[in-house]
C-alpha cells in the first residue's frame, strides 16, 4: 500500500453516508438495532466526544456509532437505556467491531459504563503492520476507497440533546467508512488474525 499526499487527498471526490440512519430513541428502535447486530458479521464502530477548548479539560464519549450493512445506529450515551444493546454488541464473539483508534475509544467508553470486548479490529493498527504511516480513517478512505470524507463537524457539541442533520451525517459517515475499510482490507488479504478480549 502506498500513502497519499494532502493534494491527492484533496482532489478526491467527497463521499458521505447516504443510507439509513437510526438515532436510537425508542424501545422499538433499540430492539431493531439489537436484531440487526445479532445477524451482522462486521460492524463499523466509532465514538464522538464533546471537544475540549481549555488546557486540562477533557470529556467522556457521548455518542457511539455502529454501522451494519443495513443502517448506521447512533446511540446517545446520555440515555442509559442504550447501554445493554452496546454491551451485547461489544461482547459478541462472532461479530467484528472495526474502527480506527479503538483502544483509546474503548478505554474512554469503559469510564461511562462497564462492558467486555471481543473481536475488535483496529484498522489503524492493521495498516501500520502493513507498513503504512497514514492510519487515520480519512487517509485510509482516500488510499483504499478512493474518496474523501469531509471533516466539517468534528469539533461540534456532541453532547447536545438534539443533534443537527450535519452532525448525524458526519457521525454516520465515520462508522460506515470503518465498515467499508474493513471489507476492503479483507478483500485485499490485509487482515490480521482475529483479536481476543481487550
Amino acid at each position: 500500500m502506498q500513502g497519499i499526499s494532502r493534494d491527492d487527498l484533496a482532489s478526491l471526490p467527497i463521499r458521505r453516508y447516504e443510507g439509513k440512519v437510526s438515532l436510537v430513541a425508542t424501545a422499538k428502535e433499540l430492539e431493531q438495532a439489537r436484531a440487526d447486530f445479532r445477524q451482522e458479521r462486521v460492524v463499523g464502530f466509532d465514538t464522538e466526544t464533546r471537544p475540549s477548548f481549555r488546557k486540562g479539560e477533557s470529556h467522556l464519549p457521548c455518542l457511539v456509532q455502529a454501522a451494519t450493512a443495513q443502517a448506521v445506529y447512533l446511540f446517545q450515551l446520555s440515555r442509559l437505556d442504550v447501554f445493554p444493546a452496546l454491551v451485547e454488541l461489544l461482547a459478541k464473539r462472532d461479530t467484528v467491531k472495526a474502527g480506527v483508534g479503538l483502544a483509546h475509544d474503548l478505554r474512554q467508553l469503559k469510564l461511562v459504563f462497564p462492558f467486555t470486548v471481543n473481536n475488535i479490529l483496529d484498522l489503524g493498527v492493521a495498516a501500520r503492520r502493513r507498513g503504512l504511516g497514514q492510519t487515520g480513517v480519512r487517509n485510509l478512505a482516500g488510499i483504499l476507497l478512493g474518496f474523501r470524507i469531509p471533516k466539517g463537524n468534528r469539533t461540534s457539541n456532541w453532547a447536545a440533546p438534539h443533534l443537527s442533520p450535519a452532525q448525524i451525517t458526519y457521525a454516520a459517515t465515520d462508522a460506515w467508512a470503518s465498515r467499508e475499510l474493513y471489507l476492503r482490507f479483507e478483500s485485499l488479504g490485509l487482515l490480521p488474525a482475529p483479536a481476543g478480549p481487550i
